[in-house]
């Protein structure tokens, strides 16, 4: 009973959306309605507030990273913390990705991964935020940047020897992240994604 308490609560948490939380704190027009579209914090650094999208990256890397450590911390005596950790791990980036919310429609869940990776394990998020800074540094797109963290993550999770349920889970996490940026593949290869800068966001 408790892991499906664990579980619904993670998701609920991951619905909750900190692009339109800290857009209504700052005056700013709903993310939902300009740009990309999309309620993350790229599209919410549209609006020329930077403070506003660094809140943005935080809350949703902070929601991702909490519901994961409270599950492997607090997780009952009789069930395994790495099945219930990886549980909750996918269901509060699944929470970001489809908010209850929102109607279901929520961000591309970079930030919300990369929280979830630095619970699971620090070296693993690191990993692939080193990942995505060197691929964003180099060709300048973030949504290739996050594609190359996102398949870049299960793998150190291989080499680290983390749980093969953790595995499981990163692996999971880094398709729906690469579906979650379906459009922004097609303009990679058309050769008309913006580039960091530019007026598309990939968040």
């Amino acid at each position: 009973m408790l892991t499906i308490v664990f579980v619904i609560a993670a998701y609920l948490l991951g619905s909750v959306s900190f692009a339109v939380i800290t857009s209504k704190l700052f005056g700013l027009a709903d993310p939902r309605t300009y740009g990309s579209g999309n309620p993350g914090a790229t599209n919410v650094l549209r609006s020329g507030k930077k403070v506003a999208a660094a809140l943005t990256l935080l809350g949703d890397a902070a929601k991702g990273w909490l519901a994961v450590f409270l599950a492997i911390h607090f997780s009952p005596s009789n069930v395994s913390f790495t099945m219930l950790a990886a549980a909750v791990a996918l269901a509060v980036f699944i929470g970001h990705l489809f908010p209850v919310f929102l109607r279901f429609k929520g961000g591309k869940g970079v930030a919300t991964a990369l929280g979830v990776l630095l619970a699971l394990n620090v070296w693993v998020g690191l990993g692939g935020l080193a990942t995505w800074l060197f691929i964003a540094l180099v060709f300048r797109y973030s949504s290739l940047a996050a594609l190359a963290a996102a398949f870049a993550t299960p793998i150190y999770a291989v080499l680290l020897g983390l749980p093969r349920e953790w595995v499981l889970a990163s692996g999971i996490m880094s398709l729906l992240l690469a579906w979650r940026h379906k459009s922004n593949i097609r303009n990679l290869l058309a050769g008309k994604e913006s580039k960091i800068g530019g007026n598309k966001a990939s968040r």
